[in-house]
Order: structure tokens, then C-alpha cells, then sequence
């Protein structure tokens, strides 16, 4: 068989659960933390992680992995280095997507919003709880620049981890982290025939509408 058929012909049959309205949670916050404590408790390795989307100032998208470091009502926070492509693409549209694809549960979450910058004191709060290991490669490391190869990274942790030498690390200037505030959030579960369960709540004001839409 080639790939071609091999994928044509690879499906699984979502069997597990449905998703009723009579299912959701006062508001989105609540549900994910809900859905999120679900994918945890399952055993699912990182279920924190996510799929980040953004668009550049030309239209082009991109989308990458990261992972869920904070969770309120006012929305959902990642850190990274704010002068990567996805850090680039924010400061010129803020609009984001956001996607947690939990398979072996049959069930997704996707995020609609806003990305604002976490203020600076929250950025140097997580760093310090960072390994060391991750602060001297946020130091090493200008993500998603051009480098001649891994040689080039190795020899610059080296610098970082001599200069750091027996010294707390300082949080890099280009360091920082986003908070996702939702405009959107859908849970979507997966039913037999492809007939999933879509059910979306969408900001209006301060009060959130649910409503549900076709698989």
C-alpha cells in the first residue's frame, strides 16, 4: 500500500463520549478547567500543550507548539521569546488561535482571541521558577533566527553558562509571555459517522451565549 491509500484509508471511529448542552459549565473557564483536570487525570503526556496560531503583517500563518503556563478568568498565558516569528506576527495583529487536541480523549478545545503581553513582574516571577537549564537556553538561544548549525547553539550556551557561572540568571529583554483573552471557545467532541459535538461560547459583553454548530 502507499502512503496515499494508507492515509485515504485511515480513520478511527469516536466512540467514547457525547457532548449535551446540558453538559456545559457556567461559562468557558470553568468548562475547560473541567475538560483540562479530564485530560490530565487520563494520563495524557503534556495536556497543557498547544497549538498556537498567529498571522503575520502579510497575511502569512503559523502555527506551532507551546505550553500552558497559567489559566484564569482572564484568560490563558504562555511565555516565549517576544522576538520569535510568533512574537513578531502578535505585535502587528493580536488575534491568535489557540487549539488543545486531545486526542485520546476524543475531544479538542479551540480558542478564539486576543493575545496581550503579560506584565513584566509576571514574567520575571515565572522565569525565576524555571530550571536553570531553561533559563541559560532562553539566554543561548534568539528563537526562530537563522543559525549555521547546532554548533552554533552549543557554543553559545557555553558562553551563557560560563558568564551565569554561580549567578542567578536574569530574564532575557526579549522574554515574555501572552495572555490569551477569548473571544471564542468551542469543545468539540467526537461521535460516531462524524456526527462530533461542537458547542461554542461566544463573548458578548461581560456574559458569554453558547450555541452549537455542525460537525
Amino acid at each position: 500500500m502507499d502512503l496515499s491509500a494508507e492515509l485515504a484509508a485511515a480513520r478511527e471511529s469516536y466512540t467514547r463520549n457525547g457532548l449535551t448542552e446540558g453538559d456545559l459549565a457556567a461559562d468557558p473557564f470553568e468548562m475547560f478547567e473541567r475538560w483540562y483536570a479530564e485530560a490530565r487525570d487520563a494520563g495524557i503526556v503534556e495536556p497543557n500543550a498547544m497549538v498556537v496560531s498567529t498571522v503575520s503583517a502579510e497575511g502569512a500563518p503559523s502555527s506551532r507548539l507551546v505550553l500552558l503556563k497559567g489559566f484564569s478568568a482572564d484568560g490563558f498565558t504562555f511565555f516565549t521569546n517576544t522576538a520569535s516569528r510568533k512574537g513578531a506576527d502578535l505585535a502587528t495583529n493580536p488575534r491568535i488561535a489557540v487549539l488543545f487536541p486531545w486526542h485520546p480523549l476524543e475531544r479538542q478545545v479551540r480558542i478564539d482571541g486576543i493575545a496581550h503581553e503579560v506584565p513584566r513582574v509576571e514574567v520575571e516571577a515565572y522565569f525565576c521558577q524555571r530550571p536553570r537549564g531553561s533559563q541559560l537556553g532562553a539566554h543561548a538561544s534568539h528563537q526562530s533566527r537563522v543559525v549555521t548549525g547546532r554548533e552554533e547553539l552549543a557554543a553559545a550556551y557555553e558562553r551563557v553558562e560560563a558568564e551565569f557561572d554561580d549567578q542567578p540568571v536574569p530574564v532575557p529583554e526579549e522574554w515574555g509571555g501572552y495572555r490569551v483573552e477569548p473571544a471564542a471557545v468551542e469543545f468539540w467532541q467526537g461521535r460516531p459517522g462524524r456526527m462530533h459535538d461542537r458547542l461554542v461560547y461566544r463573548r458578548e459583553g461581560d456574559t458569554w451565549r453558547t450555541e452549537r454548530l455542525a460537525p
